[in-house]
């Protein structure tokens, strides 16, 4: 497969008119962004496009490029889903085995349930790794929720500190297994991991899937040369205006001594840092049913993809439109529908992500997976189609209307010149 000069030509357009920043600094439209980068893979591992448009940051005279490096936030769940069913294939871990979670996890044992009014109850249901990698533990983010939120005051808590007893604090929601919230437990999926293998989950991650892929830039401890390309971090003001502001996950990229890493909390919800063009390396295996086509390693068994891809959650057919406030309105827009298609068919998710369905409006088949970043990176695997694409941006609050628009515009183009 291989994109037409015409196909590049489009897509191009399309990033090129959502960059819409002055050199002086300012904003002439209220959805336009600083910089972004968009990268197609196929099957087989070929780039079909990848391309960097507008600049590294709002005030940068840099040029965005394919070689800056992104937060992607929300996108390492999906690494760390082909991480623990690594553990999974090999008996080390087993998806509905609560007594397995709470003897690694025995922070796990004691946790309360949070009512809506603000009293807590006994738990009453085990939590599995399933729950985990589903949301259904009834675990939660406070940004998303807002009796969370207000639960944690006067101190707050910050999931993206570094420290882990933001994430080990937490009360759930609900009583696990009867209902689905967006929250930390893929996080807590990776610290089982962790506890399981005996390595951190970076450590795990760079030795079992960057290693395999030969992935150089994709990491929760970034290098040094990653650093000095960090595309920056804006935040998008309600009149539409983009300001930089200071990076939400700084402790990663601010530690340097072995004790400083050791303390760090390997984020497996939200740690990761990538060049796009790595990171859909990782997509393409997916698409080649678990072994990547350039190198031939296989990170997973074609039936383990396959759970993967399959609904976990059929009795909670409508959990993406039940909404999602912006608890937390520097980090999140409101969010009043997941992933709207027209005539609101039946939502599902697989092991760490959305399975939307076929979409007329885009094109894309019923056999995609998608998911998305906090600050506002998108990347969606067409196992139908045999294509895959990561939208780069790093823009505060989530779903920020510019980036989502170009997004859409972008993979529907994309799945006109798919054969």
């Amino acid at each position: 497969m291989a994109f037409s000069a015409e196909a590049a030509s489009e897509l191009r357009s399309i990033m090129e008119k959502s960059i819409a920043v002055t050199t002086g600094g300012t904003n002439p439209s209220p959805t336009a962004l600083p910089g972004t980068s968009f990268v197609v893979i196929d099957r087989t591992g070929t780039e079909l496009f990848a391309h960097s448009a507008g600049k590294r940051g709002i005030r940068s005279p840099e040029p965005m490029s394919l070689d800056h490096v992104f937060w992607l936030a929300s996108c390492t769940k999906l690494v760390t889903g082909i991480a623990v069913m690594q553990l999974v294939e090999r008996g080390a871990l087993r998806l509905d085995d609560a007594a397995q979670v709470e003897a690694a996890c025995p922070e796990l044992r004691d946790i309360k349930v949070l009512r809506d009014d603000g009293t807590l109850e006994e738990r009453r249901n085990g939590i599995t790794l399933r729950m985990l990698l589903t949301h259904t533990s009834g675990l939660g983010y406070t940004f998303f929720d807002e009796a969370l939120r207000d639960w944690s005051h006067p101190v707050g808590i910050d999931e993206f500190s570094g420290d882990v007893r933001d994430v080990a604090r937490m009360p759930l929601r609900f009583q696990p297994g009867e209902g689905w919230r967006y929250g930390v437990g893929i996080d807590w999926a990776g610290i089982l991991l962790e506890r399981t293998a005996g390595v951190t989950l970076n450590e795990y991650i760079q030795t079992n899937i960057c290693a395999p892929l030969g992935l150089e830039n994709v990491d929760m401890v970034p290098t040094k040369a990653m650093r000095e390309r960090l595309a920056h971090m804006h935040q998008r003001e309600k009149d539409g205006k983009l300001t930089p502001r200071d990076h939400l996950n700084r402790r990663a990229l601010v530690v340097e001594t072995p004790e400083e890493v050791a303390g760090l909390f390997h984020s497996g919800g939200a740690g990761l840092f990538a060049k796009p063009q790595e990171y859909t390396r990782i997509l393409a295996v997916l698409l080649n049913n678990g072994t990547c086509p350039r190198t031939k390693a296989q990170l997973l068994s074609p039936s383990t993809v396959d759970t993967m891809f399959t609904n976990q959650i059929p009795q909670f057919p409508n959990f993406g439109r039940q909404g999602i406030p912006g608890a937390k309105p520097d980090l999140s827009n409101d969010l009043p529908d997941l992933y709207h298609i027209d005539g609101n068919p039946p939502q599902g998710w697989g092991l760490t992500f959305m399975l939307s369905g076929a979409s007329a409006a885009t094109g894309r088949s019923r056999e995609t997976g998608h998911w998305a970043g906090l600050c506002n990176n998108y990347w969606w695997c067409d196992r139908g189609r045999g294509v895959a694409g990561l939208v780069c941006a790093q823009i505060l609050p989530f779903g920020d209307a510019g980036v989502g628009g170009m997004w859409t515009e972008l993979e529907t183009a994309v799945n006109r010149y798919v054969k």
